[in-house]
């Protein structure tokens, strides 16, 4: 026998919580156990149900869905947070990937896309709509571009850096390493190429990530 698919619902709009009741139900193999209209109700009721899959959106009144699954998170291990929303904002799916959601699709999705999302985050994967993959693509493509060219810098010059960083003045940095305010200008600009950036915040960025 196939083996049944839990899956609760945290969404303040009713006519979009009964349209997911609606396309889970297409399904034989989901069962809806719990439907919620706030994250404050939803964090009473889902640690006693423990579903298979939760249908969370953020936009919610109060609580955020973002908040609520970190708190939920840790009273329910083997529940899979799959974010169904409006919202593709960068800074919302990376907070709600890092505080424990699964998937990220947006409620625009076909259903059978809904559909294969449940079945796949609850076999382990990670299902996503395309402009949410694309978002995650490009933050790690960033991410690999910033450490290639923090990685170009000569030790002297990421020590300049850091002086810089700490708020010293050029002429206070170029004291205390002992080389002449011209040198360490060069070493700056040399930086500044090496980084393509055009001045110091830019630079602090780029190789500490302040």
């Amino acid at each position: 026998m196939k083996r049944l698919i839990t899956i609760a619902i945290v969404e303040d709009h009713a006519s979009i919580r009964e349209m997911l009741q609606s396309i889970i139900a297409m399904e034989d193999s989901y069962l809806c156990t719990g439907v919620f209209g706030n994250g404050e109700d939803a964090l009473k009721g889902i640690p006693e149900l423990q579903p298979d899959v939760v249908l969370m959106d953020i936009g919610l009144p109060g609580m955020s869905g973002i908040d609520c699954i970190k708190q939920l998170k840790p009273t329910c291990p083997r529940t899979e947070f799959l974010i169904c929303t409006i919202y593709d904002e960068d800074e919302k799916v990376f907070q709600a990937l890092e505080y424990g959601a699964s998937s990220y699709i947006l409620k625009r999705s076909k259903p059978e896309f809904l559909l294969q999302s449940i079945l796949e985050v609850h076999d382990g994967g990670s299902p996503m709509s395309p402009d949410i993959a694309r978002k995650l693509v490009q933050r790690f493509q960033q991410k690999e571009n910033k450490n290639a060219a923090a990685l170009t810098i000569t030790p002297r010059e990421k020590e300049i850096l850091e002086l810089l960083s700490q708020g010293l003045f050029y002429k206070e940095a170029s004291d205390q390493l002992g080389i002449s305010i011209n040198t360490l200008k060069r070493h700056i600009y040399n930086m500044y190429q090496k980084l393509q950036v055009d001045n110091k915040t830019e630079a602090i960025n780029k190789v500490f990530g302040k």
